[in-house]
């Protein structure tokens, strides 16, 4: 009985849809698990078709809500307008912005269009989205946005230098609409994620970077922190090995200490000569 009232209370305060960007596997996957144990309906966003048809299916099997599919690539120039086009006759109450598309290796080892297609999903897409959301929302006076971001975003990270880059946008990005939306009603908040259990994680076989190096999460352990913090701050560091080695970097490490310890972990980790 307790547990139904803590979803029942999220609803009531959010509102009864939630789209997630992302959506496919992963952590998107699992942020759809969590809002349609919720009670959410759900609007689920991904570009590959059939692993979103199969989460799909698995989630309404399970849960009986009610969901929509919308395959999109995020990095094309109107996936955001894509997406307000096949939700004209939804109300979007809780915003998940979980996609995000990364290269690691050096910046010139790759062309301009990967670093162009890694902006987009993870900037472009979502500022109009946002905007568009946003809007409704404030009007609304609720709703609920997450931006998924990385402590990558907290220095530079040498041969992650694009996805690092974009990471800190987005946290900043989130911070500043916790300030400007918080009075109109709508809770925003940047979840700075450290190495997560995702299968696009584990399909870049990392090794070990150092004894510093916390143990991935798996996505459940960020997804119940994040829904425990939003509407208490604007941003935060999910898992207590993260934020120490955050604040080891951030507090104790000089700035150019930090950024060599990123980019000597990231060739560790990925063999990069």
């Amino acid at each position: 009985m307790s547990a139904m009232k803590i979803h029942l209370s999220f609803k009531e305060k959010y509102g009864s849809t939630a789209l997630v960007a992302g959506a496919s596997e992963g952590m998107g996957a699992a942020w759809a698990f969590a809002l349609a144990a919720r009670g959410l309906d759900l609007i689920l966003i991904a570009r590959r078709r059939e692993p979103l048809l199969a989460t799909a299916a698995y989630i309404r099997e399970r849960s009986g809500v009610n969901i929509q599919t919308i395959t999109c690539d995020l990095a094309a120039p109107d996936a955001a307008q894509q997406i307000i086009d096949a939700t004209r006759e939804k109300s979007i109450d809780f915003l998940v912005y979980n996609a995000a598309a990364s290269y690691i290796g050096p910046y010139l080892a790759t062309s301009p269009y990967t670093h162009h297609s890694i902006a987009a999903v993870n900037m472009l897409t979502p500022l109009t989205l946002l905007h568009h959301c946003g809007a409704k929302m404030t009007e609304r006076r609720r709703g609920g946005i997450v931006l998924m971001t990385s402590i990558a975003g907290f220095q530079g990270a040498g041969y992650l230098a694009t996805y690092a880059a974009t990471k800190a946008f987005t946290r900043i990005l989130g911070e500043s609409l916790w300030y400007e939306w918080r009075p109109l009603g709508v809770d925003v908040i940047a979840c700075c994620a450290g190495a997560t259990t995702t299968p696009n994680y584990l399909n870049t076989n990392p090794g070990k970077a150092s004894s510093l190096e916390p143990t991935p999460q798996a996505p459940e352990q960020v997804i119940e922190e994040c829904l425990r913090r939003i509407g208490t701050r604007p941003s935060f560091i999910s898992g207590a090995a993260n934020k120490w080695v955050s604040f080891l970097m951030q507090h104790i490490f000089s700035r150019k200490m930090a950024i060599r310890t990123m980019g000597d972990g990231m060739k560790k980790m990925y063999g990069i000569n």
